[in-house]
């Protein structure tokens, strides 16, 4: 156990969780709360709403001492994969989804009263780039008709409990050539993709009317006190104090 306690951030989810440190946007939101928050990462690859609702209790447990300031929660691109007639795979039909995303979001809310939420819809896909997208009957196996469904569906059960959503179904396809860009294998993000994520994270955590604020201008700085040892300006006489300067592109996130 450290001796300082800063906020904890939980980053849950599937691959497009997982995988948000590989030049994503989970390793930009570490980047950025550096010294003001823990941004902790429970992704795991492959998974649905379903193996989420196995482990809730265990990764949040509703006794801990200490609970999240903030969860951020992604499932849907796997539930919404086509069904496999042996009911093998990650699909959820889309109504069992929505009572899943339902219960993830009340289990969220019974943590502490302090603990904010907000869900993350099913990105969209770019079809033609992704390897062996069809069944033994030709198909398809992921579509990006079904990851607007399934998006919707999360915006729905977030507009009736109250809780943050970002849709990004539609935020990624507002860049230009999207599909060439956003994607490493036409489903998980790429670097370009990934700060779309992250802005409209931030977005959020901005314009929300949350105290204490999570956006991370508004955050102390852990040790964020002037020191005279801290780098000389150029007049000589006075020293920069950096404890809230993002290196190297500070204004870019605002």
């Amino acid at each position: 156990m450290l001796g300082t306690s800063r906020p904890q951030f939980v980053l849950f989810g599937s691959s497009i969780v997982q995988y948000s440190y590989y030049e994503g946007w989970g390793a930009t939101l570490s980047h950025l709360y550096a010294r003001k928050a823990d941004i902790v990462l429970r992704g795991y690859a492959a998974w649905n709403s379903r193996r989420a609702l196995q482990v809730l209790d265990t990764i949040f447990p509703k006794d801990a001492k200490e609970q999240p300031s903030l969860v951020i929660v992604y499932f849907g691109g796997n539930d919404s994969t086509l069904p496999n007639p042996n009911g093998l795979g990650p699909h959820v039909p889309v109504e069992e989804y929505k009572e899943n995303m339902r219960k993830i979001a009340i289990h969220m809310k019974c943590l502490s009263e302090k603990t904010r939420t907000i869900f993350l819809t099913t990105p969209p896909i770019n079809e033609a780039q992704i390897h062996n997208n069809s069944d033994p009957h030709g198909l398809l196996l992921r579509t990006n008709e079904a990851c607007l469904i399934y998006a919707e569906a999360c915006l729905e059960v977030c507009h009736e409990m109250n809780v943050k959503a970002i849709d990004l179904w539609s935020a990624i396809q507002k860049k230009d050539n999207w599909r060439d860009v956003c994607f490493i294998d036409g489903i998980h993000l790429s670097t370009e993709g990934s700060k779309i994520v992250t802005k409209e994270i931030l977005k959020v955590l901005k314009e929300a009317e949350w105290e204490p604020s999570l956006y991370w201008r508004s955050m102390p700085s852990d040790f964020g006190e002037d020191s005279p040892y801290d780098p000389v300006g150029p007049d000589g006489k006075s020293t920069i104090n950096l404890s809230n300067f993002a290196f190297p592109n500070n204004d870019q996130w605002d």
